[in-house]
C-alpha cells in the first residue's frame, strides 16, 4: 500500500493547487473510523490530528501540512486539537 504523504508546501505550491478554491471541512476534538475509497489530498489550516493506520505506522500533521491519504486506507482520526481544512477527493 501507498504511504501516507505529509508536506510544507510554499505559499506558490498552494497557489498553483488552486487550494482556495477546495471545500473546507470542520471537525472537533474526537475519535472516529475512517476508510478512504478514494484518495484524499488536503491542507490544514488549523488544528492537530493524529491518525491511527490499520496497516502502518500512526502519522501527525497540523496546521500548515499538506496530507494525501491513499485509496484504500483504512484508518482512525484522533483530532486532538479541531481541525479546520481544505480537501479535494480524487
Amino acid at each position: 500500500m501507498e504511504p501516507v504523504k505529509i508536506k510544507r508546501p510554499t505559499q506558490e505550491e498552494l497557489d498553483e493547487m488552486g487550494i482556495e478554491d477546495w471545500p473546507i471541512w470542520e471537525k472537533e476534538v474526537s475519535e472516529f473510523p475512517w476508510f478512504y475509497s478514494e484518495p484524499e489530498t488536503f491542507y490544514v489550516l488549523e488544528g492537530k490530528v493524529r491518525v491511527e493506520l490499520d496497516e502502518g505506522e500512526p502519522v501527525e500533521f497540523g496546521k500548515g501540512d499538506l496530507v494525501t491519504f491513499p485509496e484504500g486506507t483504512g484508518c482512525t482520526w484522533i483530532v486532538q486539537e479541531p481541525i479546520r481544512k481544505h480537501y479535494r477527493f480524487g
